[in-house]
């Protein structure tokens, strides 16, 4: 089976002459990337595994510097390229927290088992996240992010209990 591969972040353009790119962050944890850590760079299908040489914050850019990239010629070439780690490298969450890609496909069922839809997309918007429920039939349902509605999240079942509060549907 292969491995399961989870981007964090993209290169969106090149960044002075010395190889360096611009790394548009897609982790809440841009900390992550260290000097001398491998990354991989998923491009146009294929997948290779970079060193980190250098690594700083420019603006809402990561500037990365990759030690086999040794100019602006060759960091041209990784443009559009994600960065990706393996779930094994994912920084560890407290419990009772997921990532978004954990909590988009589950389904969601209310306090009776009734199915509700599946969870097609988590807006974040600074208070709390919302998640949006697609159903088979009628409106998308926005369920906040919140103890007192979601009341269970079971990722190795893919579902989510969730208690509707008046309005909701």
């Amino acid at each position: 089976m292969s491995e399961e591969y989870i981007t964090v972040g993209k290169v969106v353009n090149t960044q002075g002459i010395q190889g360096e790119v611009r790394i548009i962050p897609t982790t809440d944890f841009p900390e992550r990337f260290v000097k001398n850590d491998k990354i991989s760079v998923l491009l146009r299908g294929q997948r290779r595994d970079y060193t980190i040489e250098r690594v700083w914050e420019h603006k809402q850019f990561i500037i990365i510097k990759f030690s086999e990239i040794p100019d602006m010629t060759a960091a041209e070439k990784l443009k559009g390229g994600l960065l990706q780690v393996t779930m094994e490298e994912l920084v560890p969450l407290p419990e009772g927290n997921y990532y978004i890609f954990q909590i988009v496909g589950l389904k969601v069922v209310d306090e009776n088992e009734q199915e509700l839809g599946t969870v097609a997309q988590v807006l974040q918007t600074g208070a709390n996240d919302v998640y949006v429920v697609k159903r088979s039939e009628g409106k998308d349902i926005l369920i906040p992010a919140i103890k007192s509605v979601v009341k269970e999240i079971n990722i190795t079942e893919g579902k989510m209990k969730v208690e509707l509060l008046e309005g909701l549907i």
